[in-house]
């Protein structure tokens, strides 16, 4: 007999427990990490097990999950039946963030309405930390460092096929006004060539003289100031030793001088230096001292007064050969 009424109790005991068990609901939000890098997507996920025959409302996502912490897509949602007449509800939403610091995200919460009034389930907190790229050595006052190459992506054959087309058709239009002109030029007319071309640095002074004319930096605009600063010097280059500069990165252009026979001596330095520190200014957001503005020009007139072309001229009075410098 008692061991009838132990058996009853136990019975009782796990249908009650049964019923409790199918009346829960568990609610829960993570991220897929807890650390990303500026500008990086990650997901963050929400589930929700209940009983199927609960109608529960979700909180819903707007535009964000805190501040500084975007929503790009979603919900993609995904319903499974657990069995023992539960389900689980799935939401996954692709998440950024363009500003760095820890963030704490609050807990995520469905609701029920009953006679009673409103229940809510919640999920625990959600933690995000978001980092900088470190570009920079910690201390940026001793040395002048090069920043990170932007990302080349690689070309595709249906990217270069247009452009190639292009190309051919062009080229086959040249040599087209080639043959007309030949055949429809006058005999004897010979093409003008011009025997004195400006010297480069003629030019780059020229330039110099109007950037400085212009103080730029003065009134505030000091990033158009190093761009100018920095584009004279590039195409000074070109002028002078064939180097197409203005196509190239900064660490680029001083190996194709190198290459061009130039020497690592104060000229070098001096270059690297200005283009470096250019950089700086442009793409990381230095700002530099009045005295370092004024200091760039100087260096920029000396490196292309050092570096400037000049010929060789007999001087018969002295009997020996001298440097002259190129003039218009």
């Amino acid at each position: 007999m008692k061991k009838r009424i132990y058996l009853s109790a136990i019975i009782l005991l796990s249908a009650a427990f049964s019923m409790l068990k199918g009346q829960d609901v568990f609610v829960s939000a993570s991220f897929d990490t807890n650390r990303i890098y500026i500008g990086d997507q990650i997901n963050y996920t929400v589930t929700v097990e209940q009983p199927s025959q609960l109608n529960l409302k979700l909180k819903p996502l707007a535009d964000s999950l805190v501040r500084n912490i975007e929503i790009l897509t979603g919900p993609v949602t995904d319903t499974a039946i657990l069995g023992d007449g539960r389900i689980r509800y799935t939401g996954r939403y692709l998440v950024t963030s363009f500003d760095s610091g820890m963030y704490r995200v609050p807990p995520f919460y469905a609701e029920l309405s009953t006679s009673e009034g409103i229940r809510r389930f919640h999920s625990d907190y959600s933690f995000l930390e978001v980092m900088r790229v470190n570009i920079a050595p910690r201390d940026t006052s001793s040395a002048i460092f090069d920043i990170v190459e932007p990302y080349r992506a690689p070309v595709t054959i249906a990217e270069i096929l247009p452009w190639a087309l292009i190309a051919i058709a062009a080229g086959l239009l040249i040599w087209g006004a080639l043959i007309l002109l030949r055949r429809f030029r006058k005999p004897g007319e010979v093409p003008e060539i011009i025997t004195n071309p400006v010297p480069a640095h003629v030019t780059a002074f020229r330039k110099l003289e109007m950037l400085r004319d212009e103080q730029l930096w003065q009134k505030g605009e000091i990033k158009l100031y190093y761009s100018r600063l920095t584009e004279i010097l590039r195409e000074y280059l070109d002028n002078r030793y064939e180097i197409s500069s203005l196509e190239m990165t900064s660490s680029e252009t001083l190996q194709a001088l190198l290459k061009s026979g130039f020497k690592k001596d104060w000229a070098y330095e001096t270059l690297r230096n200005i283009l470096t520190g250019s950089d700086l200014v442009k793409f990381a957001k230095y700002k530099p001292e009045p005295a370092e503005n004024d200091q760039i020009f100087h260096d920029s007139w000396q490196f292309v007064e050092i570096t400037k072309l000049t010929e060789n001229v007999s001087d018969p009075d002295a009997g020996s050969t001298v440097n002259r410098e190129l003039t218009p």
